[in-house]
């Protein structure tokens, strides 16, 4: 398993600010000031920056191409952000790529709002909307801790051109973001709250966690109302759900820093193939489920 994030570098985040910050009816557009990512005046070797591009060349060739695949650094504070002008920057390019930090895309249509984390490594690329498309969709950008992109403009893909093998990893990458979504959408269609947070959290693992003697430990800095954005539930069943895995010993901790005991196949088992409903125990001959989890709303 990767660390995407160094301890210390994400910021905890506590479920109060969601009780101290009322949610603004939808009006179709966000009312809260979002600021452009910084530009500092600064260029980056992107293969220094990016060790999974730099594996794609021996080592002379990673030489030469080192020279020409540079890129301009955009940091991004932790906040809203909008990220509009800079895709209209890498026009004619590859996009903006994730060199460090984490990324919430918010896409909201109606009155709900999908989220998707996107991590370093990562090439993003703003929506395209279907011209036949009868349903309004917006998208909004929050750096959850701080974040800088590589911009791959027209200009970067001009230097690159004789090294293809730089465009077919990032294009790989693009292939990733899609399958993950896929799982993602997965996950969402299981009809138990417990079993979506549960699988949510191991599928963040693979990628966000560390090993530890107790189990595997995630940190990231995601609230109660995030993770419900995430798996499409509202933010009070989060936080009993997440009670009723706490209860059972499977998943502990606090917002933005979980450890999960056992392993997958266990929690899968329980939580899916049992049918013994967490917190239905009554009287004296109830037996104690342990790290056995049941059906949840």
């Amino acid at each position: 398993m990767t660390e995407g994030l160094r301890r210390g570098s994400a910021i905890s985040t506590e479920d109060r600010e969601a009780a101290t910050r009322q949610a603004a009816p939808w009006s179709g557009r966000s009312h809260v000031a979002r600021r452009q990512p910084a530009s500092p005046a600064l260029y980056a070797y992107l293969l220094d920056a990016d060790d999974d591009l730099a594996q794609e060349f021996d080592v002379r060739m990673r030489l030469a191409a080192r020279q020409v695949a540079t890129a301009r650094v955009l940091v991004a504070e932790v906040g809203d952000c909008d990220l509009s002008g800079w895709f209209s920057a890498a026009r004619g390019g590859l996009g903006l790529l994730v060199l460090d930090g984490l990324i919430a895309i918010d896409a909201r249509v109606g009155n709900r709002t999908a989220t998707e984390l996107i991590g370093p490594g990562d090439l993003i690329q703003p929506a395209c909307p279907l011209a036949e498309d009868l349903i309004e969709r917006t998208d909004a950008w929050r750096a959850l801790c701080p974040t800088r992109f590589a911009l791959l403009d027209a200009e970067f893909a001009e230097r690159i051109r004789p090294w293809p093998q730089i465009v077919q990893a990032l294009l790989q990458r693009a292939g990733r973001r899609i399958a993950d979504l896929d799982v993602l959408r997965a996950i969402t269609s299981q009809p138990r709250l417990e079993v979506r947070l549960v699988l949510l959290l191991w599928h963040l693992a693979a990628r966000w966690g560390r090993v530890e003697p107790a189990g595997i430990r995630v940190s990231l800095p995601l609230t109660h109302r995030m993770l419900g954005q995430l798996v499409g539930a509202e933010r009070p069943s989060i936080s009993h759900a997440l009670g009723r895995l706490a209860q059972a010993g499977v998943v502990t901790g606090t917002a933005g820093d979980w450890h999960l005991h056992g392993t997958v196949a266990d929690h899968l088992e329980s939580l899916i193939e049992k049918t013994t409903r967490i917190g239905d125990r009554t009287g004296p001959t109830r037996r104690s489920t342990g790290r056995k989890l049941a059906s949840g709303g």
